[in-house]
């Protein structure tokens, strides 16, 4: 099968993988993939053209573009990022069929360096997972899209190759009437079409016309049409079993003999005579791709060496370590902490009232204390000795640094602007084992925006304040509740993320 079906996760509409590529078959798909040689080189096929990518590298493969990978012998290292064009189309007119080219013998290509950028955060985020990567690895992608459209779209041919034009950099009209008329060719090449035909589609002369589509790829509209015809071939040739005169027929040709000349000029050798070549070279079910995804480490290391800074950004960002905690069931309920946790002594500074209101709530419950730190608290309900079947979990997103400063503030104007400057990323990972059954959680959860609301409208509900705007205020200030069901046959992890300041409550109790 030469169609490969790309599967996106996470719910995200882009795809990476980053591995040491021995071989992956001939094959193409409807979604626009850009290929980044981190390590190493690669021999890429696509269409009749062969390229050697060397470290740095990066190429456009556009959709339904047939293409291969085969390793030169060496290790080498290759990103290919693939992109849904069924969601990104929502976004950019003409995206999907439209041709961007780099051109890889141009190093001093600025633009070159910025797709290389946009390339290494995104992989960088796909690499963290940090709080909301989804989002950033979208809005990264975008910006890979932007600078595509800008710089990469226009293209000429040139010994036999298609090559990215500078000199139509800008040209934003020229670029979208360009890929309105591939569009229309790619659409229709299979029957008689003729340069009247777009003329009239475009409002433009005959004259004039021929002379666009000559200038931007240095064909005349036939020659452009042959080789559209020719390499939409390619797929009929390896995929079907179809004879010669059948495939010139269904491809537009009035002759198999035009068929003929026009493949030979293009693929260098006759039809058939391809398709013994590579008939055995494409993806099936017997023939799959041969690569080892590379480690993340090896990854950030080549990343760090290719994109100066990307790394460094990413290193100052994530430095914070998670917060595990381990909760056992037979041991930590076996010993209920006695002395008052931590948490409480900052929760009970006058300042931090509004921070304290989560923690007063939990603590009203009374359970039994199991772990307590300077920003987490986990209790139980159930009394000891006795079977343990529910679980509460309060977590702070702040550092041992807030902690601190929170001892000392003298007002909530302070606390306002320590939970504004908090940017940082945090993670806590709550490891309960001994849990097994049908559990259902409920996470009340308060982010920085919700908290900076909290303390600005704190005094609205006694203040002659408008409803409407009483609303408004009241509905920033609500938290998010979130309600799951779990199957355990040993353990529960509970996973807060934050970015800034933020406190979330979970309660795991048995369904």
């Amino acid at each position: 099968m030469l169609k490969e079906k790309i599967l996106y996760k996470d719910e995200l509409p882009v795809n990476v993988i980053v591995a040491n590529i021995e071989e992956y078959p001939i094959h193409f798909h409807e979604d626009m993939e850009v290929v980044y040689v981190l390590e190493g080189s690669i021999v890429l096929r696509n269409g009749y053209y062969t390229y050697t990518l060397k470290q740095g590298d990066i190429f456009i493969l556009n959709d339904r573009e047939m293409h291969s990978f085969d390793s030169n012998g060496d290790y080498n290292m290759i990103m290919m990022l693939q992109m849904d064009l069924s969601y990104f189309s929502r976004y950019y007119d003409n995206l999907r069929n439209g041709f961007f080219v780099t051109d890889m013998e141009d190093d001093k290509d600025e633009s070159l360096d910025v797709l290389r950028n946009i390339l290494a955060r995104i992989m960088m985020e796909v690499l963290q997972k940090g709080y909301g990567y989804e989002h950033k690895v979208i809005e990264s992608t975008h910006n890979l899209i932007a600078c595509l459209i800008s710089d990469f779209r226009y293209f000429v041919m040139e010994d036999g190759k298609f090559k990215n034009e500078v000199k139509n950099k800008g040209n934003k009209i020229l670029a979208g009437r360009l890929n309105r008329i591939t569009d229309y060719m790619y659409d229709n090449y299979n029957r008689k079409l003729t340069l009247g035909e777009i003329a009239d589609r475009e409002h433009l002369s005959i004259y004039y016309l021929s002379h666009i589509i000559k200038e931007a790829t240095g064909l005349s509209f036939q020659d452009l049409l042959s080789y559209i015809r020719v390499e939409e071939s390619e797929k009929l040739l390896l995929g079907t079993n179809k004879k010669i005169a059948v495939i010139a027929e269904e491809t537009g040709f009035s002759a198999v003999r035009y068929y003929i000349k026009h493949f030979e000029h293009w693929y260098g050798m006759h039809p058939i005579e391809y398709r013994k070549k590579y008939v055995g070279k494409i993806i099936s079910r017997e023939i799959e791709a041969k690569y080892t995804r590379c480690d993340p480490v090896h990854i950030e290391d080549a990343i760090k060496h290719q994109v100066k800074g990307v790394y460094a950004d990413y290193e100052d960002k994530f430095k914070a370590k998670p917060v595990i905690v381990n909760v056992d069931i037979y041991d930590d309920y076996a010993e209920v902490q006695k002395d008052t946790p931590k948490l409480a002594e900052v929760m009970g500074h006058k300042p931090n009232e509004v921070l304290a209101k989560v923690f007063d709530q939990f603590m009203s419950l009374g359970e039994n204390v199991i772990a307590s730190g300077n920003n987490y608290i986990v209790t139980t309900r159930n009394k000891y000795p006795g079977p343990l079947d529910s679980i509460s979990v309060l977590v702070y997103s702040f550092d041992d640094n807030v902690y601190a400063a929170l001892h000392k503030i003298k007002s909530e104007i302070e606390l306002k602007k320590i939970i504004q400057n908090s940017d940082g990323e945090s993670e806590f990972l709550v490891k309960c084992n001994g849990f097994a059954g049908k559990y259902n959680i409920v996470r009340y959860r308060l982010e920085r925006e919700q908290l900076v609301s909290m303390i600005e409208h704190k005094n609205d509900v006694d203040a002659d304040v408008p409803p409407r705007t009483k609303l408004r205020n009241g509905i920033s200030m609500m938290p998010n509740i979130y309600k799951e069901s779990v199957t355990t046959s040993d353990a529960i992890s509970l996973r807060s993320i934050f970015k800034g300041i933020g406190v979330e409550l979970i309660l795991v109790d048995p369904k």
